[in-house]
């Protein structure tokens, strides 16, 4: 495994537009941490926002979680672009001429896949530790250890979109038309949303049959976490409103996402196998 890892990184590193793309992705998981810089003093008001209580421990991993993900696009990018290298430059058939199985090279895409969702969630992990030290009302540790299943949820929801990522790149062949693909999925999952919710079902069921599609399954692993905050709460009890969302990570919602990213391995080797290359 180690091996496959190996052969996959130095193909990245030295790819000049992959290498960007990584560190222009760590270095906004990093930015983060200027959010808490920014501080409006206009006369009488005075805003700060980490004084809203974005990075008290839990909320803070649900609320850097949710954030950061919107940043896997950069990483989105890389992996349909490093399938697309591997038709573009012949380099797949020169693995596989090298000895390399099928089911080896699809496994070292995954690994890589794997490894790009673990060094995220680590990274995020220690930023928001870090946050949440510094600015966190509260620091007991039983309270710093709560929600971490929020991370799980992010390793997994990164997993489960990088390996459609990959699925696309190994189907389409072409980085930007695979990327071009995934927009039209979003795009087709929301039509749907929109036709069954008019057509057929209430608001209820339709969020339940839309939770078996696999961009809206890896939404669901971590639901927004704005009004969790106090701040949003006590407007909404002024205005007579009762904010009581479910922002737990439920077993199924993962299960949904894992089975995903099993059908989308699989169809990656699927397909390969099947090529003439």
């Amino acid at each position: 495994m180690i091996r496959l890892l190996q052969i996959e990184f130095i193909k990245l590193w030295n790819n000049r537009a992959s290498k960007v793309l990584i560190i222009s992705y760590f270095a906004l998981l990093t930015s983060i941490a200027l959010v808490a810089a920014i501080k409006f003093d206009i006369g009488p008001i005075k805003f700060h926002l980490a004084d809203q209580g974005i990075f008290n421990f839990p909320y803070i991993w649900h609320f850097n979680t949710f954030i950061t993900a919107f940043f896997k696009l950069f990483l989105a990018i890389v992996i349909v672009s490093m399938m697309s290298n591997e038709y573009s430059n012949k380099t797949i058939k020169q693995n596989l001429i090298d000895g390399l199985s099928k089911k080896e090279f699809i496994l070292s895409k995954f690994l890589t896949v794997i490894t790009f969702a673990l060094v995220s969630t680590i990274f995020v992990f220690i930023v928001s530790l870090v946050l949440g030290l510094i600015y966190s009302d509260f620091t007991e540790i039983s309270i710093i250890l709560s929600d971490l299943e929020f991370l799980l949820a992010f390793f997994i929801k990164l997993t489960g979109f990088f390996s459609f990522c990959l699925f696309l790149g190994v189907l389409v062949k072409r980085s930007a038309f695979a990327l071009g693909f995934l927009i039209l999925w979003q795009v087709f999952e929301g039509i749907f949303r929109g036709i069954i919710r008019w057509k057929f079902f209430d608001g209820e069921t339709t969020d339940i049959v839309m939770g078996f599609f696999p961009l809206q399954a890896m939404f669901n692993l971590i639901k927004e976490p704005f009004s969790r905050l106090g701040a949003v709460q006590s407007v909404a009890n002024q205005m007579g409103e009762k904010l009581a969302l479910d922002y737990y990570i439920h077993w199924y919602e993962i299960l949904i996402v894992m089975a995903w990213i099993a059908i989308f391995i699989y169809g990656s080797y699927a397909i390969l196998k099947r090529r003439d290359l």
